[in-house]
């Protein structure tokens, strides 16, 4: 009876054992999860994204700086250069084509030396005098003349100006780069020199005309005085004789 009883306790405390056994496999069984390496891993791969991103980022503002630096390498697409040359030929060749005194140094000075002398000598004669004052009226009128074309050449080109100063300024405005900035910017300074040059050429022409009108006046005084003293001075004079008046 014993035997039975011991045997029944055996045979319950092996079937608990194996109940326990088989409880703790089925319970090993279902933790397969494990939520600690879950989020490390979900870490790692959120920073790799990162990275990624950032690397993507930088390509991206690689690709704008180059962008920019060829748009900063641009050049202006519009250019006034050939007007400007135009304009500064024109009153150049104004200038080159002065009448009787040329704008040289050495041209004045034989000028002045042959028709502007300082006095005049008394063997100098009534025609040579003549001659000389109208040829220094012919150099003041020839001035006078010059001076009106230089002007009327400026002014020409005071509307080739206009239009150019639109277009750069629009050039500018329009710009894409640091490059095509500047290049506007050059430009329009070139066109400010070129109108300096203008009125540099308009002044030289009105003082060149002032000049030769206010050489002409002094030397009128100095014909005039030796006219006066010819007149003066004209002949023996008087020399008293004989007179017969009847056959």
């Amino acid at each position: 009876m014993i035997h039975h009883r011991l045997r029944a306790v055996l045979t319950a405390g092996a079937a608990a054992l194996t109940l326990g056994a088989m409880s703790v496999s089925a319970h090993a069984q279902w933790i397969v999860f494990d939520p600690t390496n879950y989020v490390q891993n979900a870490l790692t791969a959120a920073r790799a994204l990162q990275q990624v991103n950032n690397e993507i980022q930088g390509l991206e503002n690689q690709a704008t700086m180059l962008i920019n630096q060829s748009r900063n390498l641009a050049s202006l697409p519009y250019s006034a250069l050939a007007q400007l040359q135009q304009s500064v030929s024109q009153t150049q060749l104004l200038l080159g084509q002065a009448q009787q005194i040329a704008y040289s140094v050495t041209a004045i000075d034989q000028a002045f030396t042959r028709t502007y002398p300082q006095a005049y000598s008394s063997a100098t004669s009534s025609q040579q005098l003549l001659a000389d004052a109208q040829t220094r009226w012919q150099n003041s009128l020839a001035g006078f003349q010059d001076a009106m074309r230089v002007q009327a050449g400026v002014v020409q080109n005071l509307d080739s100006t206009r239009t150019q100063i639109g277009a750069l300024i629009s050039s500018s405005q329009n710009a894409t780069g640091a490059l095509q900035a500047a290049q506007s910017g050059n430009q329009l300074a070139a066109l400010q020199t070129q109108q300096l040059a203008d009125l540099t050429a308009v002044m030289a022409a009105n003082g060149r005309a002032q000049s030769l009108e206010g050489a002409r006046n002094v030397e009128s005084q100095v014909q005039a005085r030796q006219q006066l003293s010819n007149f003066l001075n004209y002949g023996p004079g008087y020399q008293p004789g004989a007179a017969q008046m009847f056959h």
